[in-house]
C-alpha cells in the first residue's frame, strides 16, 4: 500500500520472519555464554556494574540496534529477543537468590585479599591482581599505606572493599578521588 509516509509492508514489519524458537535459543545461548565468561574472566573489568546489568544493557541494545536497523525485517524478531535477554536476566537472579549453590555462581562471595596488613597473595593470584593494582585501588580510597588495612575484599561484582584498622569501612565507590 503506497501512502503519503512511502511504501509499508505492514506484515513485514510486524510478524517475525525468523522462527521465534530460534531467536529464543540464539538470545538464550549468547546470553549465558557471555555471562560465564563476564563472571569467570572478567570479573575485575565489570566493576561497580552487576554482571548482569551490564549483559541486559548491552544485548538489549544490540537487539534493539538489530530491529530497528533492519537487520531483521520485523521487529516482533526484535522484541522477542530482547523479550529473551530479560527473561535469562531476571530467571538467573530468581535461581540464585532461591537455589543456593547457583546463587553462589552468580553472586560468588568475597574474596579475602589483605588481612591485617599483609598481602594474601594466593588471592592476589587467583583474580589475576597485581600488588600494583591493589595498591592503586587503596590509594584512590585514601589509604596509604597497607598496614593500615585490616582487611580488603575482591566483592562479586568485582570491587575492592576495604576495613581499615580503626574500623572504617570503604568501598571503591565510597570514597572519590576528585
Amino acid at each position: 500500500m503506497t501512502t503519503w509516509l512511502g511504501d509499508i509492508d505492514w506484515g513485514q514489519a510486524f510478524l517475525p520472519d525468523t522462527p521465534i524458537l530460534e531467536i529464543v535459543v540464539r538470545g538464550t545461548v549468547v546470553y549465558l555464554v557471555l555471562f560465564v565468561l563476564l563472571r569467570i574472566v572478567l570479573k575485575r573489568e565489570a566493576g561497580a556494574v552487576g554482571i548482569t546489568d551490564l549483559l541486559v544493557i548491552v544485548l538489549i541494545a544490540d537487539a534493539a540496534q538489530n530491529a530497528m536497523a533492519d537487520d531483521y525485517t520485523s521487529v516482533a524478531d526484535g522484541l522477542i529477543l530482547v523479550g529473551t535477554i530479560v527473561f535469562w536476566a531476571w530467571a538467573l537472579n530468581w535461581l540464585g537468590y532461591r537455589v543456593p549453590r547457583i546463587g553462589r555462581l552468580i553472586h560468588p562471595p568475597a574474596l579475602m585479599l589483605v588481612r591485617e596488613g599483609r598481602l594474601l597473595r594466593r588471592n592476589l593470584a587467583r583474580e589475576l591482581i597485581t600488588e600494583e593494582e591493589l595498591e592503586s585501588q587503596l590509594r584512590q580510597q585514601g589509604i596509604e599505606d597497607m598496614r593500615d588495612v585490616k582487611a580488603a575484599y575482591m566483592e562479586g561484582d568485582g570491587r575492592i572493599s576495604v576495613i581499615e584498622h580503626d574500623g572504617n569501612q570503604q568501598s571503591a565507590q565510597d570514597r572519590s578521588v576528585p
